[in-house]
């Protein structure tokens, strides 16, 4: 298991990778618990969230077995991609975090790209 500093370490070499390429895209960001998954879109230059998703909300929590599978962080990534499109995000970043890009976030990542979002 991964220290916290490791972990912490791990995401700002991550971040500071997509700060060189970002330009002026903004960020989708994934954070992954033990039972659930998050997703939001960030302008960091305003330092605001535009849009954002989770497994928390009532009507994904209902449709979903559980908020910790490859299923979930597919419709989250569906959900987040549409209110980014709605706000008027066609193209973000993708901020994979200390997180491994396969699994849930690589899950998540593809159906934001179905859902109408470039990386």
């Amino acid at each position: 298991m991964a220290s916290k500093e490791s972990t912490l370490r791990r995401a700002q070499r991550v971040r500071r990778q997509i700060k060189k390429v970002a330009g002026e895209r903004l960020r989708l960001t994934v954070y992954r618990s033990s039972k659930n998954i998050y997703a939001q879109v960030i302008d960091d230059t305003k330092g605001h969230t535009v849009a954002s998703a989770s497994t928390l909300e009532k009507d994904l929590k209902g449709s979903l077995k559980t908020g910790a599978d490859a299923a979930a962080a597919a419709a989250v990534g569906k959900l987040v991609a549409e209110r980014a499109k709605k706000a008027g995000v066609k193209e973000v970043v993708f901020d994979r975090g200390p997180y491994i890009f396969h699994g849930r976030v690589k899950a998540l990542a593809d159906a934001a790209r179905e859902g109408g979002l470039s990386f």
